[in-house]
């Protein structure tokens, strides 16, 4: 790994899915393409791009149960105690809205409802995301979606991976379908005679996903334009240079694009980090795809004190930080933008992906600073409620006509002006 002092600058990567001229108008095309030919579009790209010959879109409940029947036993519970702890996490971020009552028996109110249906993005490709079901999913029902729709790329046989069909049947979800890439981002916002559109898209994908996404939005809403998996870890002379290197190519195995970066005040620690790398790389299944991503986008800054490292962390705004220190808990206090903070050696980045109960949908290229993670409040609407009594209005209607005319918009004050307690009292 490439190794630099933090006083020579920190270099923010931020691969924005803007795609190449060709790439766009390729998306374009597509996009236009299922509107105007629905079903027979989506067959003819699962074909070209899928190698899959469909008849149906659709996923039969008899291929879920099927599934089930063929996935392993201990991985289907595994699965299911990761549900539980998604759902509990997630529970805790329930709304009730509430009402501000006042005494001239006016009252305001912000009521708070789900949206009514949901399009849920399973990416596939070099591997399949069972636990992308789970994390997409489950906020979708603890707001109380309605509507919840599955649509995974399928395989050649025109199958989906027996894994994202078991999470489907663990969270009771049966309407799934089988299509990828921007076709499936087009079916799910303006519909095709098999699939239904919806208001709401959700989940990662490739470049063609997160193309067709940025398309549709305002539309249908969207969660995030996600990009490349990133990952920074803090550490110190405490941190295991195996851990660490580890930690690191766990996200570097996710795509060619994505970024590993270790702040550390330990040249010691830096060396042996880089040693690790190689060593591990040697035997990890998807090297091909990790040691691009460690050769172009992998980096070891070196600072003088954890200070420095904070401040280079808050500026990266990484979509995942470890925290690996003497103090980790008082580094933690002090990060300000991270999508996610893991805190201590025991606390390595899978554990947040799969299991802990965190949402792993999260902020990418620097956008930590302003975006959250996926959660329940992505599947909510917030609407408010006036409720102006008669004394309310005799109270204020003269400041409003006022403000109205201050900005010159004479049919606003006479819209307030217009009422009158004589009118709504005649006999």
């Amino acid at each position: 790994m490439k190794v630099t002092r933090l006083s020579s600058g920190i270099s923010i990567r931020r691969t924005i899915a803007d795609g190449t001229g060709q790439q766009v108008a390729a998306v374009k095309e597509i996009i236009q393409d299922v509107r105007d030919n629905g079903d027979q579009a989506m067959f003819r790209y699962a074909e070209k791009w899928d190698g899959a010959k469909l008849s149906s879109l659709r996923v039969t409940e008899e291929e879920i149960a099927q599934a089930v029947e063929r996935f392993d036993r201990q991985l289907l519970e595994d699965l299911t105690e990761a549900a539980a702890n998604i759902r509990r996490y997630h529970d805790s971020q329930q709304q009730k809205g509430y009402q501000l009552d006042h005494d001239d028996g006016s009252y305001l109110a912000q009521r708070v409802t789900a949206i009514e249906s949901a399009g849920l993005y399973v990416p596939g490709g070099t591997a399949a995301y069972p636990s992308s079901v789970l994390m997409n999913v489950i906020p979708a029902q603890v707001a109380g979606v309605s509507r919840i729709v599955l649509i995974s790329p399928p395989g050649k046989d025109g199958t989906l991976s027996d894994g994202v069909l078991a999470s489907a049947h663990i969270l009771g979800i049966t309407e799934v379908y089988k299509s990828g890439g921007a076709q499936a981002i087009a079916a799910l916002a303006y519909g095709t005679q098999s699939i239904a559109p919806v208001d709401k898209i959700t989940g990662p994908g490739n470049i063609f996903v997160a193309l067709a996404k940025r398309q549709v939005n305002g539309d249908v809403a969207i969660d995030m334009i996600a990009g490349p998996s990133e990952i920074a870890i803090i550490a110190d002379d405490s941190a295991y240079a195996d851990e660490v290197a580890a930690d690191l190519l766990s996200q570097a195995e996710h795509d060619p694009m994505a970024s590993a970066v270790l702040l550390t005040t330990s040249e010691k620690l830096a060396d042996a980090v880089s040693k690790e790398i190689e060593r591990q790389l040697a035997s990890l299944p998807r090297e091909a795809i990790a040691s691009p991503a460690m050769k172009n986008h992998g980096m070891i800054y070196l600072g003088e004190t954890i200070e420095e490292l904070i401040t280079a962390a808050n500026q990266l705004a990484p979509e995942h930080l470890e925290i690996m220190t003497e103090d980790a808990e008082a580094v933690a206090e002090k990060i300000r933008h991270a999508g996610a903070i893991f805190i201590g050696r025991f606390s390595s980045e899978p554990i947040g992906d799969y299991f802990a109960g965190t949402n792993h949908v999260l902020p990418t290229n620097s956008t930590a600073r302003f975006s959250s993670a996926l959660s329940v409040y992505d599947f909510i609407k917030r609407t408010s409620i006036i409720r102006y009594s008669e004394q309310a209005w005799q109270n204020n209607k003269e400041k409003i006509a006022r403000l109205a005319r201050l900005e010159g918009l004479e049919g606003h004050a006479r819209a307030v002006e217009s009422r009158s307690w004589e009118k709504g009292n005649q006999s």
